[in-house]
């Protein structure tokens, strides 16, 4: 399936990676639709058209299908049903089955304890008597989690006390499915981005070195300081991956790193937050390299200009990412077009690149004053 410009590529979700996907599909001459409930949300404000709908709206996911060569989309809970639909019409490279795997938590785990890729070891619960029964075969600390939904900390707690297993075995009383893993006590977390072509080819970008606050992703370095033999594993484990999900377009996992073992975490089939340094500090972004395997164009070999920050911009650092905008040139600030900037809404992020990490944390450190 070959897509050239001006043909149109179809994009599920108005957030700011159907954004960043959406622009870098107007810098290579394509027509972009974007189908999302929110009027001139990010992606519609650099697109050529807008399908205002849910999600889910099967009326709104047919019209999308004809109106484009290709459809794409920015976040993994996409209705399955709309995937299937896009699948069968010959527009959706990316398939369904990813999809199928990535939105659930148990399919996941499953799938990766299946092919022998090392994960924490968990238990699948249904209801408190199950958690009940799970934690006492459990060593603490653990997490319990959702299996379908959550992100940036939500729909999940930790387990470190008896108290903890209380409010766990209440957790799972609400209904749904329910995992259980054993908390990795971890010397750093990485995610490795790649892309994979129609054909089955992969390019990988650096691998990089993660930091959360309050679950939410706070800062990103690229490329992680680990060790040869450690990049070799994560190649390893993600081409293993690829291959048995098929994957097509700009694909993520975070993983664990203890030791000079890794422990897989979770993917995203779809470009990752962790992976927006690329925009400045590789030849290729994350982006580009997105819309050109989903439209069937060969992939460049990508490698890095120079090392590289991503800070993410919440909503209470609004003022501090125009403060660098305006006093700080090293500061590659983006902005998402977000109307209301809500604490801990993710608005923007800022990159620095460098020839050396201690530059980068210097350039940070002038981020973090109180610019005036």
């Amino acid at each position: 399936m070959k897509v050239l410009p001006p043909q149109t590529i179809g994009i599920i979700g108005g957030g700011q990676l159907g954004r960043m996907m959406a622009i870098a599909a107007k810098y290579m001459g394509y027509n972009v639709i974007v189908l999302d409930p929110t009027p001139n949300c990010p992606t519609a404000q650099v697109a050529d058209g807008q399908i205002v709908a849910a999600y889910d709206d099967m009326d709104a996911i047919k019209e999308l299908t004809m109106k484009s060569d290709v459809v794409t989309y920015e976040f993994e809970n996409v209705d399955l049903d709309a995937a299937t639909f896009i699948e069968k019409a010959g527009k959706l490279p990316q398939g369904s089955y990813a999809l199928e795997v990535t939105q659930n938590r148990e399919k996941e785990k499953n799938l990766m304890k299946d092919i022998g890729l090392p994960v924490p070891s968990f238990s699948i619960v249904h209801n408190g008597a199950e958690c009940e029964e799970a934690l006492e075969k459990t060593t603490l600390p653990a997490v319990i989690k959702t299996c379908r939904g959550g992100y940036d900390g939500k729909g999940q707690l930790k387990i470190e006390t008896e108290q903890d297993k209380d409010a766990a075995i209440q957790f799972a009383d609400q209904g749904g499915t329910f995992i259980i893993e054993e908390w990795i006590t971890f010397d750093k977390e990485i995610s490795t981005v790649f892309t994979r072509s129609q054909s089955g080819e992969i390019v990988f970008f650096p691998v990089a070195e993660n930091d959360h606050k309050d679950h939410i992703l706070y800062e990103t370095i690229a490329p992680a300081r680990i060790s040869e033999e450690l990049h070799r594993k994560v190649k390893e484990a993600a081409s293993l991956l690829a291959e048995k999900i098929n994957v097509v377009g700009t694909f993520a996992i975070e993983m664990f790193v203890k030791g000079e073992e890794v422990f897989i975490n979770e993917m995203a089939p779809r470009p990752h937050n962790s992976g927006h340094f690329t925009i400045e500090a590789c030849n290729e972004s994350q982006f580009s390299l997105h819309i050109r395997a989903i439209c069937g164009l060969p992939l460049p070999e990508v490698f890095e200009h120079q090392k590289a920050m991503m800070i993410n911009v919440l909503g209470e650092d609004m003022l501090k990412a125009l403060r660098a905008l305006n006093q700080l040139p090293q500061a590659h600030v983006h902005l998402y077009g977000k109307k209301e900037a809500k604490e801990k809404r993710k608005m923007g992020h800022v990159t620095f690149i460098a020839t050396s990490q201690e530059e980068l944390y210097t350039y940070k450190r002038k981020y973090e004053e109180d610019l005036t």
